[in-house]
């Protein structure tokens, strides 16, 4: 049983990275999940201080994800339909298959969204700009904790290794 939880929880912590560049995963939160399954496992003892610190950053961080590129869109100017392209756009260029299509795609979807609703080139390209930047702004904050999260889930798997990992 501890090495199907230990491996859950690291699927769930691996899961949570990719999750920080995808619209349908909350990566740190799913991250979060992964070091919850490791407590769940005789091996490493359960820490209510250190799962509630980490969830506590995995919620702020989940609200953040709303609010950045909200700012960043109505800062330069764009809309709402700016947002839905540019997550309309990462699904796409995730799915293309061509170089750089997680950069490319929420840029040219924001782009797109922005002239549906404002038909207007110059502006939907700064609002495009500003979209863009508050996605990848989102993205890398959630990147960098997400792997924080999996650095956490490996150190406290080495710190118990010997419960874990036993001849």
């Amino acid at each position: 049983m501890e090495f199907v939880l230990l491996t859950l929880g690291l699927l769930l912590a691996i899961l949570g990275i990719l999750g920080s560049f995808l619209p349908v995963l909350p990566g740190p939160l799913t991250s979060w999940f992964g070091l919850l399954v490791l407590h769940f496992t005789d091996a490493v003892p359960m820490n209510w201080w250190f799962l509630g610190t980490t969830l506590g950053i995995a919620l702020v961080i989940f609200l953040l994800d709303y609010a950045i590129p909200a700012i960043g869109t109505k800062k330069f100017g764009g809309s709402k339909a700016g947002m839905i392209g540019t997550s309309i756009g990462l699904v796409v260029g995730i799915l293309a298959p061509i170089p750089f299509g997680i950069i490319i795609g929420p840029f040219v979807g924001a782009f797109a969204g922005e002239m549906i609703h404002q038909n207007n080139s110059g502006k939907a390209l700064k609002a495009a700009f500003g979209s863009f930047l508050g996605f990848l702004t989102g993205a890398f904050l959630k990147f960098v904790v997400a792997t924080i999260f999996l650095g956490l889930f490996i150190g406290k798997v080495w710190d118990y290794r010997d419960a874990f990992f036993r001849s």
